[in-house]
């Protein structure tokens, strides 16, 4: 698939997104005043769109690891069956359709369940993810899940935005959150005990590669992602109307050159299908969304 050849590109007061609707529905880049805001590399390897780091990739029907007796990638439902499902899912692997919003301000993209999904997540579903350039400075973001079929359907959902950042600016970068719980997955798959979340962290800590922020309390106060380096502090409302609730926001990157940090709400937590932190039963015919907005400052 050439997936240069199917790039979107919304422009609107001089914010800019590309999208790539047939390469798993990823937002490529989103641009204020010319400058990027999320990372997406110079030479991507298209026929590996899991490595490609950049841009947001969607994490569908389950998100991060999960183990059945001690092997990856594998889940087993409420009778038993275990079925094979890749890490973070397959929609960031699989080509979405797509409509513009009526204004063109927007794109929404649709995947819906087929024969590359049922063998390891046999259900009906439909999955819409919704770009929205609100203003100069803002990007909506909405992800709908919806069960057309005749059984409950298990999910949990999240993003992985990279945000560009180089990595010799990460002393004096940080991270600032409402009141959380510090998690992460034990290399069973089990998920650590809670401790404490500190109100800050530097993106120099290395010990909060791979951790997951659990938002203890529906708050209005967003998370901040502080690049001062850069001029800009990106925010993230994610307290929106009608929305399901953001379980936690994962903070990540690969390596200590790697120019880029990623930020990730998430609605569960991984393995959320076996030990149920986040995960969701959506009854059939009902539609649900996760929103959120990314709002950009200037540092200060």
């Amino acid at each position: 698939m050439s997936a240069e050849t199917d790039v979107i590109e919304i422009e609107r007061d001089g914010a800019a997104i590309l999208l790539a609707p047939h390469a798993g529905g990823r937002l490529m880049t989103w641009r204020v005043g010319g400058e990027p805001v999320i990372r997406w590399p110079d030479a991507p390897d298209w026929s590996n769109p899991a490595k490609i780091r950049g841009g947001n990739p969607l994490l569908f029907p389950f998100l991060g690891r999960h183990f059945v007796d001690g092997e990856i990638g594998r889940w087993r439902d409420p009778d038993g069956t275990v079925h094979a499902l890749p890490t973070h899912g397959f929609a960031r692997d699989l080509p979405f359709s797509c409509t513009r919003d009526a204004d063109g301000h927007g794109l929404r993209m649709t995947l819906v369940d087929s024969d590359a999904t049922r063998d390891g997540y046999p259900f009906a579903f439909r999955f819409e993810a919704a770009y929205r350039i609100v203003d100069a400075h803002t990007l909506e973001v909405e992800l709908t899940t919806s069960n057309p079929g005749e059984v409950a359907l298990p999910y949990y959902a999240g993003h992985h935005f990279y945000f560009h950042l180089p990595h010799g600016q990460r002393g004096e970068s940080s991270v600032e959150l409402p009141r959380t719980e510090r998690r992460r997955q034990l290399p069973d798959g089990s998920i650590s005990e809670a401790e404490p979340g500190l109100p800050r962290y530097s993106l120099a800590d290395n010990s909060i590669v791979d951790t997951f922020h659990c938002l203890t309390r529906q708050s209005d106060e967003p998370v901040l992602l502080n690049l001062p380096g850069l001029g800009r502090t990106v925010s993230f409302e994610l307290q929106q109307p009608d929305s399901v609730p953001w379980y936690a926001v994962t903070t990540w990157t690969e390596s200590d050159t790697s120019d880029f940090y990623c930020v990730e709400p998430w609605i569960g937590l991984p393995d959320a299908i076996h030990n149920g932190r986040g995960l969701r039963w959506l009854a059939p015919g009902k539609t649900e969304t996760a929103s959120l907005r990314l709002v950009v400052t200037p540092a200060g």
